[in-house]
């Protein structure tokens, strides 16, 4: 594991690398700074010093399709791209049929660079990953609300599978979850700060509008909400189980919401403008939240398990 010194060195490079750099750019980037390799020996840090510095600089890179082949199998390829579930699902994007797999999901523009695809799929009381060839799946770029993110959408039926191996898909999950979460949270941080800033900078009647009860209001609710999902992301850590993650994706995307909310009040007209970056943050979350489970449908899951089980989980180390 990284020490303070160690820690404090890799976060101001990953955070230099996430501001100058996106997309393929940003991958050789990672390369450089040599990411897998600490995401392999620390994975915490590597993990929420990427994923963090992301969400502030609004940067993306492929480095989720990593964290999710680390999660699924010592068995599969590093350089392989994965396929990620639809939009605000969490199951297996994949249904095996025999010898072939169909497939509907979504993932990063690493998928249509590499010569593997891996698609996880259930089989029997477990699940499956299977390697299939990426140019026999349809990909067709996701535009929509946040186009620089560079999501695909995949398709295919009776893709036939090279290879397949177990998958840890619920660890994996998680994992992902996590990593997604640690985006959120660093948005959210970015879009609190750009109101905030204007909020010191603005002038109204002779005085900051920072200085006005409704808007101090607003302030720290949006802190509120970013500190309770830094907080359920540092339980996940601490208590790695699928429950812990999803709860962690499901505070962090609900929380990020809140926070672009409170942010374009503060900001009043200029927020809606592209001329202001809160837009960018504000496209990004909508996005990230559907990855690996939307916080509506997250939420819903979570209570419909507790009420079956009948049985409350021990309390988080919040």
């Amino acid at each position: 594991m990284m020490d303070a010194e160690e820690r404090e060195l890799f976060a101001k490079s990953l955070q230099q690398a996430t501001a100058g750099t996106s997309g393929p750019a940003l991958d050789a980037a990672l390369d450089d700074l040599g990411w897998s390799d600490a995401l392999a020996a620390d994975p915490r840090a590597a993990v929420s010093l990427l994923f963090g510095a992301q969400g502030t600089s609004a940067s993306t890179s492929s480095a989720l399709d990593r964290v999710l082949l680390d999660a699924l199998g010592p068995d599969l390829p590093p350089d392989a791209g994965v396929v990620f579930p639809p939009a605000g699902r969490w199951d297996p994007p994949g249904t095996l049929a025999g010898q072939s797999v169909a497939v509907e999901g979504l993932a990063t523009h690493r998928l249509g660079e590499r010569d593997r695809a891996v698609v996880v799929a259930p089989s029997g009381d477990g699940f499956v990953a299977a390697l299939v060839d990426p140019g026999d799946l349809a990909l067709r770029p996701v535009e929509g609300i946040d186009p620089r993110l560079g999501i695909v959408a995949v398709a295919g039926q009776a893709v036939p599978a090279a290879a397949t191996a177990p998958a840890a898909w619920v660890e994996a999950l998680a994992a992902g979850q996590r990593a997604l979460a640690h985006e959120l949270v660093g948005a959210s941080r970015a879009m609190l700060g750009l109101a905030r800033d204007h909020a010191v900078e603005r002038i109204q009647f002779g005085r900051p509008i920072a200085a006005f009860q409704a808007v101090r209001h607003r302030l720290a609710e949006a802190l509120v909400a970013v500190e309770a999902a830094d907080a359920a992301l540092a339980a996940g850590w601490d208590d790695p189980a699928p429950l812990t993650a999803a709860l962690a994706k499901a505070l962090a995307g609900r929380g990020a919401k809140t926070v672009a909310r409170h942010a374009q009040q503060v900001l009043a007209g200029i927020g809606f403008t592209t001329e202001h970056d809160l837009h960018i943050y504000v496209r990004r979350v909508l996005v990230l939240d559907q990855l690996l489970g939307d916080a509506g449908s997250l939420t819903r899951r979570l209570g419909e398990d507790l009420l079956a089980e009948r049985h409350l989980p021990s309390i988080l180390p919040l």
